[in-house]
C-alpha cells in the first residue's frame, strides 16, 4: 500500500474541489440561455392570452362577434334606460294629477254641524290640505272638537275645555313661562293650522302637541282644583263655562283614549283651530268649495258603443 503524506492529500483535495466548482459554473452558464428563453416564452404566451381576452385572436385577427355582441347589449341597455325614464315620468305625472285633483267634500253623516266647521272641513278635504292625514277641527265658539279620517269622514265629536282668555294669538314668550306667572290675558288657545305631534309633558303623561313653542297641547281633562269644576263644566250645555284652561285643549279621557289618540297615532293629523276674532277665510285663506264644485264643468259622457 502506497503511503500519502497529509500535505499531499490536502493538495489533492484542494485541486479536486477547484475542478468541481469550475465544472458547476460551466454548466450553469450553458443552461442560463435556456432558462431565459423559457421565461420569455411564458411572457409571450401571457401577452397572447391578454390579446385574446381583449377580444382579438392570438394571431392578430379581429374577434368581430364579441364586439358586435357588446354593441348590441349597449343598445339594449340604453333602450331599457330610456323606457324606465319614460315610465318614471309618467308615474310622476299621474301622481301630480292625482294630488291636484279635488278631493271629496267632508262627510258629516247625519250630524248637525255649525257653518264654520262645515266650511273649513269641506275646504280641507276638497283641496287636500290635510296631505292624506286625518284632521281635527276645533270650534272655539262652540267649544267642540271634530275628528275626521283622511278621506274627510267625520269619526266623532266631543265638547272640550279651552283657554280662559278670548283671542286667537299666543303672547310672545308664553311657552317658556311657568304657569304661575301667566297673566289672565295670556291664557289663550291660539287659532291656526298645526301638525299634531304626540309627546309627553313634564309629568310623563302622553299628550298631543298643537303648538310646542307656545306649550299648547291636547290632553285628557285632569282634576286641577275643586273650585274650577272642570268635569262639571264639560258636562253642561252652557258653552260659556268651557273657557277655564291655561290655553290647552282639555278632552274627555274616554274620547281621548278611544278616538283622538288612536287616530293621530295611526294616520297622523293636522289640527285646525277656528278663530273667534276673525273669519276662517282670513285665518286659513279658505274659500267656499261648494260654490266651486257646483261651478265645475261636468265630465263628458262616454261615447255610446256601436252595435
Amino acid at each position: 500500500m502506497q503511503y500519502r503524506s497529509p500535505l499531499a492529500h490536502a493538495k489533492f483535495s484542494l485541486l479536486g474541489s477547484s475542478l468541481h466548482q469550475a465544472l458547476i459554473l460551466g454548466v450553469a452558464l450553458l443552461a442560463a440561455p435556456a432558462f431565459a428563453a423559457v421565461r420569455d416564452a411564458h411572457v409571450v404566451d401571457a401577452s397572447a392570452f391578454v390579446r385574446v381576452a381583449d377580444g382579438k385572436k392570438a394571431d392578430g385577427a379581429k374577434a368581430a362577434p364579441v364586439k358586435a355582441k357588446a354593441k348590441g347589449q349597449g343598445a339594449k341597455s340604453a333602450k331599457a334606460a330610456k323606457k324606465g325614464a319614460k315610465g318614471d315620468s309618467q308615474a310622476a305625472a299621474a301622481k301630480k294629477a292625482q294630488d291636484t285633483k279635488p278631493g271629496p267634500l267632508a262627510d258629516f253623516g247625519k250630524e248637525a254641524v255649525p257653518g264654520d266647521v262645515v266650511h273649513v272641513a269641506n275646504w280641507v278635504s276638497y283641496t287636500r290640505n290635510n296631505k292624506k292625514k286625518s284632521f281635527v277641527v276645533i270650534d272655539k265658539k262652540a267649544a267642540r272638537m271634530y275628528v275626521f279620517d283622511p278621506q274627510g269622514k267625520l269619526k266623532s265629536h266631543t265638547p272640550v275645555l279651552l283657554g280662559k282668555a278670548q283671542g286667537d294669538d299666543s303672547a310672545p314668550g308664553v311657552g317658556s313661562k311657568p304657569l304661575s306667572k301667566l297673566t289672565e290675558a295670556e291664557k289663550t288657545t291660539p287659532a291656526g293650522r298645526f301638525q299634531a305631534l304626540p309627546g309627553r309633558n313634564t309629568r310623563g303623561e302622553d299628550i298631543i302637541w298643537i303648538d310646542y313653542n307656545a306649550a299648547v297641547s291636547m290632553h285628557r281633562m285632569r282634576h286641577v282644583s275643586a273650585k274650577e269644576r272642570r268635569a262639571e263644566r264639560m258636562s253642561t250645555e252652557d258653552i260659556s263655562d268651557n273657557r277655564i284652561s291655561n290655553g290647552c285643549v282639555n278632552v274627555p279621557p274616554r274620547f281621548y283614549n278611544a278616538v283622538l289618540k288612536p287616530t293621530v297615532n295611526r294616520h297622523g293629523a293636522f289640527v285646525y283651530v277656528l278663530p273667534e276674532t276673525r273669519t276662517p277665510q282670513q285665518q286659513f285663506g279658505s274659500f267656499d268649495v261648494l260654490a266651486v264644485a257646483k261651478a265645475a264643468p261636468a265630465a263628458p259622457a262616454a261615447p255610446a258603443k256601436r252595435g
